[in-house]
């Protein structure tokens, strides 16, 4: 817990509180429900709530912003974002049932009031947001496929609406037919081992819906 002190060190009681809280909620779940590798939960600030909040260094998203997490299986990084973001709104989406069961426990007991889940396949949504989020779910062609026409057309922020995705390893293939990204590598913001082939890939909705 304290990695992310040091990260966002400007939290209030009631944040920290509640990122306190996140190890233990989650190993109550994963002990019932496995959403989490054994491995992860005894890293899960660094490899799951860090990792996430890793794109709250690349934007600040404002009040009643609306996010899609697509495929957050059980509750990342939309999340840890949540928490963070308190003033924006979050749609939480799975696949699974009973990841998305999950994902309700964990916000029931935080009371996080900005969040919506739904268990639903990607194909089937029917929601316009500002700003797609995602890790480790589907390659990025098959997320701009999914994402076409759902953007909202205004942006209130300092970036274009679009897709941000957490990625890790070799995507060079992913990457080889969208023309218009922006990639950063999250090792040059936390400089934690665990990150040294995690990157975060912008896609702007001008390049998704051309």
């Amino acid at each position: 817990m304290q990695i992310i002190l040091d990260q966002f060190p400007d939290l209030n009681e009631k944040q920290i509180n509640q990122l306190h809280r996140l190890k233990n909620i989650y190993e109550t779940w994963n002990n019932k429900i496995n959403v989490i590798s054994r491995k992860d939960i005894e890293n899960i600030y660094i490899r799951h709530i860090l990792h996430s909040l890793s794109i709250a260094k690349f934007i600040k998203f404002r009040k009643d912003a609306t996010i899609l997490d697509l495929g957050t299986g059980g509750g990342f990084p939309g999340i840890p974002l949540a928490i963070i973001f308190p003033d924006a709104n979050f749609i939480l989406v799975d696949s699974k049932r009973k990841k998305i069961s999950v994902v309700d426990e964990v916000v029931n007991e935080l009371e996080l009031k900005n969040i919506n889940s739904h268990w639903s396949r990607a194909e089937d949504l029917d929601y316009s947001y500002d700003f797609l989020v995602t890790r480790a779910v589907a390659k990025l062609p098959t997320l701009i496929d999914w994402s076409k026409g759902r953007f909202n057309k205004y942006s209130s922020h300092e970036i274009e609406n679009g897709i941000i995705a957490l990625k890790g390893g070799d995507i060079d293939d992913e990457l080889s037919g969208i023309t218009e990204k922006r990639i950063f590598d999250i090792k040059n913001i936390f400089d934690i081992k665990y990150f040294c082939d995690k990157k975060i890939v912008y896609i702007p909705s001008s390049a998704i819906e051309s």
